[in-house]
């Protein structure tokens, strides 16, 4: 008889948490606007991400400044060159 569980289970080994992309849940809904403006420019983009970078940047920061996620520099994230936009939809010369 197995011990480990239907698919295999715990076999007496204490699971590590990856390093990325697991952290705390929006519970507080904190940055839902910005979730809900990336998610409407996926959409309205044909989920084309790399038109709404600018806005998944913006919800990372976000998440860093609720901590809801570790602080971390946005080009190691992959974001080095990405322009905030205003509403208009111009780049930002910060």
């Amino acid at each position: 008889m197995s011990t480990g569980g239907a698919f295999g289970g715990n076999r007496g080994l204490r699971p590590i948490p990856p390093e990325k992309g697991i952290f705390p849940l929006d519970h507080l809904h904190e940055c839902d606007t910005e979730k809900k403006e990336y998610l409407g420019c996926l959409k309205s983009s044909a989920n084309k991400s790399e038109q709404c970078r600018h806005l998944s940047k913006k919800y990372l920061q976000c998440r860093m400044a609720k901590n809801l996620m570790a602080k971390q520099d946005m080009s190691e994230l992959g974001f080095s060159g990405v322009k905030e936009l205003d509403s208009t939809g111009d780049t930002n010369n910060e």
